[in-house]
């Protein structure tokens, strides 16, 4: 028979094998020195846009890094530092983590993972700043639309420059 310790750890490792795998992006966090009502709030923040923060034992988080075929990550789990796992887009993680950051300077942003990629802090930084997909979608419509709004306001010129020249026309014959 295991015992309790032993059983627990194990139990821990398996759920962060298991957020390993569903997460689309990983977040590596150092958070020494921030209270706990600092870390609460960073976690409803994170909870907002379908992100966890996972704080455990280093050596269990380095062993589920390591069965998990992310040896690289390893060298990160120093001190106290947590797991960020998020799903969907990593630019809404990384930009709540930055802003955090921003305001909280206790808070260090480690490294990241997306999608077998490897983020430093300034990618995560870079990610951060990026507009959102409405944003960048709606960048891309007014892009597509403007040559066609062009075109249109010189078709409309050139029709209302031919209308006045006839207008002149028939002022000049009724004269």
């Amino acid at each position: 028979m295991k015992k309790l310790g032993s059983l627990f750890r194990e139990t821990l490792e398996n759920n962060i094998k298991k957020q390993l795998k569903e997460s689309d992006s990983i977040f590596i966090i150092k958070y020494s020195k921030l209270s706990s009502q600092e870390l609460t709030t960073l976690r409803q923040s994170l909870r907002g846009i379908n992100a966890t923060l996972f704080v455990t034992k280093n050596s269990i988080t380095r062993r589920a890094l390591k069965d998990s075929e992310l040896e690289d990550l390893v060298k990160f789990v120093e001190g106290p530092c947590g797991l960020v796992f998020a799903k969907g887009e990593p630019v809404d993680a990384s930009r709540v983590l930055y802003n955090f950051y921003r305001g909280h300077e206790q808070l260090k942003l480690e490294c990241g993972l997306f999608k077998n990629s490897f983020l430093d802090k300034k990618a995560i930084e870079t990610l951060a700043r990026l507009p959102s997909k409405e944003v960048l979608r709606a960048q891309v419509v007014i892009t597509l639309n403007s040559p066609i709004s062009g075109f249109v306001r010189v078709l409309k010129q050139t029709l209302t420059k031919f209308v006045y020249c006839l207008d002149q026309i028939k002022n000049k014959k009724v004269n």
